[in-house]
């Protein structure tokens, strides 16, 4: 049985108080979303302020990406077991208290190392986000509000680089972080006020600690000989260490998770051949995108020449889509299910990123907007759908972990991203300087070649979608009995 409301449960009303709900939830996503791309436009600004080397700046993108996955899983046990509320105000106040230091960092390592915390924050708050809506909506309502949901997330992965252009150029860079401080106050009250606690009471339940360790360690292994390999070599000792670790690493996670009585990831999940989808088809969306939003920032200043704000402002196509869109997809999924629309927005996806890798020195916003509107719609279209297929195939009881897995699937691509493209974006540099071209058109070269590997990437995305996942909507009317019952 799992217990599914707390005191004062009805203070709102039932159905009123379920969107006062989302609309807390949404407050905490969209602070910790925005910090995955807040950041790309203001790297310049940090890289002159620091002093700062490219996998250096690389490691404040995927230091908080990384931690954000690493602890995900780790957030959404706790979750289940504290209960979500609590979890979720508590990585409430670690987030906020690290975007404080954040700002306040007068180095590379205490920047990296407070977006290290950041991340541990958002890897608390986040899959509480998921279980807090899937306990609060029945089944008939529940793709709406996973659209709202997915429509905020986007759009605050998508609004961060005109936020950071706008806070870099006319304040600070450190004011991309100081400005969370205001806002996780104002989600911890609303948390407290409008969120009914809940808890996975069904059986006794215990974090894993070994899995956190090896999943952990792995992760860091693999991200650090992706970045670090172009300065170190592909086959220096380190690097080549590095990778072992990972594959030892991971491998005994795995082990590790088939054995343990209550693991930090039910392998058993993933028997289901649509949550399997659907969290494969998130890892590639993200491996995929990540690195749009790096290195397109990077590109629109250091090659076009723009500023922070207009290099933000450059993402607006993408963002007023996405954000426009993603809750009638939300109901749409309610209506048709999500396998053809994560497909067809994946396919998308993969034309955008064409049309990206097309850019080099001479280009105009012109050449750039094409891309930016196909990528808003595929977004729309991929993100909800998937994000629902997930979570309508996992038990209720179940729905923290659920949540936790497809976010890190998410981080996990986002940071592999980053550090693949970086790697493919460094090799194809060094040999273009070495052919005598110029650093700007070797860094063109490399961009091109990183962009179409994401492409790439994102075709392979579509056809795992269109293979794997089905509908889940003939699951809805037992679901929502079950909702009623647990009520």
């Amino acid at each position: 049985m799992e217990a599914t409301r707390g005191v004062g449960g009805g203070a709102l009303g039932g159905e009123n108080r379920r969107w006062w709900t989302l609309g807390a939830v949404s407050l905490g996503l969209f602070m910790i979303m925005l910090d995955n791309t807040v950041v790309n436009v203001a790297l310049p600004s940090i890289e002159r302020d620091l002093g700062l080397s490219l996998s250096e700046l690389e490691w404040v993108v995927a230091g908080y990406a990384l931690t954000f996955a690493a602890f995900m899983l780790t957030g959404g046990k706790l979750a289940d077991l504290l209960g979500r509320r609590r979890v979720f105000v508590a990585g409430l106040v670690v987030f906020t208290a690290a975007s404080l230091a954040c700002g306040l960092a007068g180095s590379a390592d205490v920047l990296i190392g407070a977006r290290v915390v950041q991340g541990i924050g958002a890897a608390m708050m986040n899959p509480a986000t998921l279980s807090i809506i899937t306990a609060t909506f029945p089944a008939r309502q529940r793709g709406t509000a996973i659209g709202i949901w997915a429509g905020v997330a986007a759009l605050a992965l998508a609004i961060g680089p005109l936020v950071g252009g706008l806070l870099s150029e006319h304040a600070s860079w450190s004011w991309i972080f100081f400005v969370n401080v205001p806002v996780g106050a104002l989600a911890v009250g609303a948390a407290l006020l409008f969120i009914d606690e809940s808890r996975d009471t069904s059986s006794d339940q215990r974090p894993d600690v070994p899995g956190l360790v090896t999943s952990g360690v792995g992760l860091f292994a693999l991200t650090y000989a992706l970045i670090e390999a172009n300065s170190y070599g592909w086959s220096s000792a380190r690097i080549v260490g590095a990778f072992g670790l990972a594959v030892v690493s991971l491998g005994a996670f795995v082990l590790l998770e088939l054995r343990q009585r209550r693991p930090m990831l039910d392998l058993t999940l993933f028997r289901n051949p649509t949550f399997s989808g659907a969290n494969v088809a998130m890892l590639l969306v993200a491996l995929a995108m990540f690195g749009v939003f790096f290195y397109v920032s990077l590109f629109v200043q250091q090659v076009l020449g723009y500023s922070p704000v207009e290099a933000g402002a450059s993402f607006l196509p993408a963002t007023l889509l996405i954000a426009g869109l993603a809750p009638t997809v939300g109901s749409l999924v309610d209506r048709v299910g999500s396998r053809w629309l994560t497909g067809g927005g994946m396919t998308l996806l993969a034309m955008s990123l064409l049309v990206f890798s097309r850019l080099d020195a001479d280009s105009s916003y012109w050449n750039l907007l094409p891309g930016l509107v196909i990528m808003g719609v595929g977004m729309a279209l991929t993100m909800t759908p998937t994000t629902t297929a997930a979570m309508s195939s996992v038990p209720r009881d179940q729905a923290g972990v659920g949540s936790a897995v497809l976010n890190s699937m998410r981080q996990v691509g986002g940071s592999l991203g980053i550090a693949v493209t970086g790697a493919i974006v460094a090799h194809v540099a060094s040999t273009s300087l070495a052919a005598g071209h110029t650093r700007q058109d070797a860094f063109v070269d490399g961009s091109q070649r990183g962009l179409e590997v994401g492409a790439a990437i994102a075709l392979v995305g579509a056809v795992v979608a269109v293979a794997t996942m089905r509908t889940h909507l003939q699951h809805a009317p037992v679901e929502e009995g079950a909702l009623q019952e647990a009520a």
